[in-house]
């Protein structure tokens, strides 16, 4: 008597034909993404060449700064003093050369902050420029133009009078020193540097992807259908007889 055919043993629940998809989430993060993001750069190593870029900029703003100093001296123009006897007269008595130093400062301020501001934007472009880039040109630029009124007045005429009066003599013409009338042309070019990058950036900076509409289907990862080993016979089944 040989043993009734016998179905295989069913299938497992896991292994079963899978039912209709889920629709995919749109706020779910893409396959192999986590929330916080995967692959980007550690805190530390970013700080740091943030601090490098900035760093650099000031640099580049005091060296800048060192031949706007030069320029200055050069092209402001000077008070002219007369000796009279044993007194220190102007010469122009109307003239507006104080007035005249203050302009050449703030214009070669602004050509500063605008030189500046291209040299620092064509650099960082390729890296998305930063809040370094402007950290530096605002501080850079700042003391940049500080070092520049510092550095000008001491390149220019003495500000020794009565030494300069001695050393002309009575009837003898020289010039005062150069100096700022208005405090607030040291701000010139870190604003300029400001504005200039700003509007760089928004013309030619570099663009960032804009975000998929939250109604667009996220791509998930692709199911692996799971494959079951194929149902083996009983041992001891006997197939070549029929049903009884």
């Amino acid at each position: 008597m040989t043993v009734p055919n016998t179905p295989p043993d069913p299938a497992p629940a896991d292994a079963q034909a899978p039912g209709p998809a889920a629709a995919p989430d749109p706020f779910a993060p893409p396959h192999g993404a986590t929330a916080l993001g995967a692959g980007t750069t550690p805190l530390g190593e970013r700080l740091r060449s943030e601090a490098w870029v900035g760093a650099s900029v000031v640099l580049a703003c005091l060296v800048v700064g060192l031949v706007m100093s030069g320029l200055w001296a050069w092209l402001a123009p000077k008070v002219p003093l007369v000796v009279d006897g044993d007194r220190i007269l102007y010469g122009d008595p109307e003239g507006e050369q104080r007035a005249g130093a203050d302009a050449v400062f703030v214009l070669i301020g602004l050509g500063a902050g605008i030189v500046t501001a291209l040299g620092a934007f064509l650099m960082t472009r390729r890296r998305g420029g930063g809040i370094s880039v402007a950290v530096g040109l605002a501080i850079g630029g700042l003391l940049g133009s500080i070092g520049a009124w510092r550095i000008g007045r001491w390149l220019g005429p003495s500000t020794d009078l009565i030494g300069e009066a001695r050393r002309v003599g009575d009837g003898g013409h020289f010039d005062a020193s150069i100096d700022l009338g208005a405090m607030g042309a040291l701000l010139v070019w870190p604003m300029a540097a400001m504005v200039v990058l700003l509007l760089l950036s928004a013309a030619f900076g570099k663009r960032e992807e804009d975000p998929p509409p939250y109604w667009a289907p996220v791509a998930q990862a692709p199911a692996v259908p799971s494959v079951s080993p194929p149902a083996q016979a009983p041992t001891g089944t006997d197939f070549s007889a029929g049903p009884r």
